[in-house]
């Protein structure tokens, strides 16, 4: 299952690598759903003040929308270096994408108190890699090899 925080992420992460709005069939890539169901979640975000979609020319955040997005990332940060720090997941994406729906701020902020993360956090997110780019480089490798398996 996909939230609306999810989407916000994507739609944040895919603007920064664009520079520019974010394509519909992109999002529904990133997050593994029909363009359909992209097509309906962004019609609720937009609905709620969070993005704003123009046929045939993607989908941009809003201030608010943008506010919310690097929150979720942040989060998703926070998750993902719990896992790799703290309990040595090795397949921590994985796990961070199922976590992260399930996981609300207060949790985060007490799992944030655990790790050692970064101030910049979450600027520090490369979109292209789908990693933290401050992570300790052998658990990143080590997934990285392990996907091109």
């Amino acid at each position: 299952m996909n939230t609306s925080d999810q989407y916000l992420k994507v739609i944040y992460l895919v603007q920064q690598v664009e520079d520019g709005p974010a394509s519909t069939g992109r999002i529904a890539d990133m997050l593994d759903v029909s363009p359909a169901s992209a097509n309906e979640m962004i019609g609720k975000l937009q609905e709620r003040g969070f993005a704003d979609h123009e046929k045939y020319k993607g989908v941009s955040l809003t201030e608010e929308g943008i506010v919310r997005a690097r929150d979720a990332l942040q989060t998703y940060c926070i998750i993902e270096r719990f896992l790799i720090e703290v309990l040595e997941v090795e397949r921590f994406r994985e796990e961070a994408k199922t976590l992260e729906t399930v996981i609300d701020s207060t949790v985060a902020e007490r799992l944030d108190t655990i790790i050692d993360r970064e101030s910049q956090c979450p600027s520090c997110f490369a979109p292209e890699a789908d990693v933290c780019e401050l992570l300790e480089c052998d658990a990143v490798e080590s997934v990285d090899s392990e996907m091109a398996d």
